[in-house]
């Protein structure tokens, strides 16, 4: 199964963001995203935020009620190793190519997107492989939903 862009999210500022079918991606991040606290989101080394749909889903047969973009992340991708998404990696969406930077944190403007409110259930320190990815922009572009999403260097052959 070939990986690809299931959706592109952006907001004014804050979440939920909500879905686009295209957009420019540049070394700032999406056009037409903002973000609440710019200091601590956004920015060349966290320009873009990435979370796996499959990891939406199982969260969900959990009980959550979250939905693509209620954490915050501008591209939920559908059938990438979520696993092998590591700091380092680069991963080319469509004609863009991004660097995974590092894990993200979350907190408490997610906290709806969860049955008890307990955010930390994807803090990477605490549930390995569950956190969301920021990622800065090497190749920036168009994007759009439908996009595929692959592998250039893994974290390992860096």
């Amino acid at each position: 199964m070939t990986a690809t862009v299931h959706q592109l999210n952006v907001s004014s500022g804050g979440v939920p963001k909500r879905p686009v079918e295209q957009a420019t991606l540049g070394i700032e991040g999406l056009a037409g995203d903002g973000h609440d606290h710019p200091t601590i989101h956004g920015g060349p080394e966290r320009a873009l935020c990435l979370y796996a749909l499959e990891r939406i889903d199982a969260l969900r047969a959990e009980g959550h009620p979250v939905e693509p973009g209620s954490f915050g992340e501008n591209v939920t991708v559908r059938g990438l190793d979520w696993d092998a998404v590591l700091p380092g990696a680069r991963l080319r969406i469509g004609a863009t190519l991004v660097e995974v930077t590092r894990y993200t944190t979350p907190c408490k403007t997610i906290a709806p997107s969860f049955a008890d409110g307990g955010f930390n259930r994807i803090h990477a320190a605490r549930h390995a492989g569950w956190s969301r990815a920021y990622a800065r922009v090497v190749e920036g572009g168009e994007i759009a939903r439908g996009d595929p999403v692959e592998f250039v260097k893994s974290a390992s052959e860096s």
